[in-house]
Formats: C-alpha cells, structure tokens, sequence
C-alpha cells in the first residue's frame, strides 16, 4: 500500500516540477525579449474581470486586469491589456510601466516583479511541501 502512496507522490513532484520549470521558462523568456525593449507610462484606461479557478476547494476570487494606453515616441496611441491581475479594480487614469515592441507596438507587457516574487516563493513551498509529504507517507500507520 505504500508503494501506491509513493508513487502518487513521485506524481506529484513530478507535476510540480514541470509546472515550476515551464513558468520559470516563461517568466525568462519573456523577461529576454522584453529586455531591449522600450519602457514608458502608460495610463490605466479601466480593467476587464475574471475569476480565479476556486481549485482545492477555494473560494472563486474576482480579479481586474488592467487595461492601458500610450504613444510612443512619433505620438501614436496604442492600446493594451495587462497580464497582471489585481485584487482591487485599478484606477482609472492611474500609471503602469509598460515595454513594448519597438518594431509592433501593439505587443506591450505591463512591467511587474510580482510573477518573479511569486515564483521565488512558490519554489521553496512545494518542496518543504513534498519533503513533509515523503515523511508523512513514512509514518503513516497502515494496517
């Protein structure tokens, strides 16, 4: 029966790892092509909602993604949508830091730590996690 709980867990951390390394990736790689690019204030024009997914039992949770503007250096009014979720409804007229696509400028990203924060908290989490998971599974009386 313990072979069973071990390998559920060896599933587990296994999900867990490629779940980390792709948004690791992700992170890295958008954090690179962005790099070059030129970085202005944008004004929040409002925010579009959704809800988070209310998995493991969890309350569903509204969130705001902003929506902004802003011209580059000719004068040209771009739009865009932020990929960064709020818990509160931004301000309209507030500012966000923005990189945007020198040769496109209708590809921007809002500029945000936050996904960097969050993975460098979510990292250590799964694996005192996973490793009081693996004792857990050690300890536990069957029979």
């Amino acid at each position: 029966m313990k072979i069973i709980l071990y390998i559920v867990w060896a599933l587990f951390v296994a999900a867990a790892i490629v779940a980390l390394v792709r948004s690791v990736r992700k992170t890295r790689q958008q954090d690179q092509r962005t790099a070059a690019w030129p970085k202005t204030q944008a004004t929040v024009t409002g925010s579009t909602t959704g809800w988070t997914s209310g998995v493991g039992g969890s309350n569903r949770n509204l969130r705001h993604y902003p929506t902004y503007q802003f011209t580059d250096p000719q004068g040209t009014l771009f739009m865009g949508k932020s990929e960064v979720s709020l818990a509160e409804q931004p301000v309209p007229g507030s500012l966000v830091e923005v990189a945007y696509n020198p040769a496109n400028p209708n590809e921007s990203f809002q500029v945000s730590s936050s996904s960097r924060a969050a993975l460098g908290c979510l990292i250590p989490f799964f694996a005192v996690f996973a490793i009081a998971l693996f004792w857990f599974i050690g300890i536990f009386p069957l029979g």
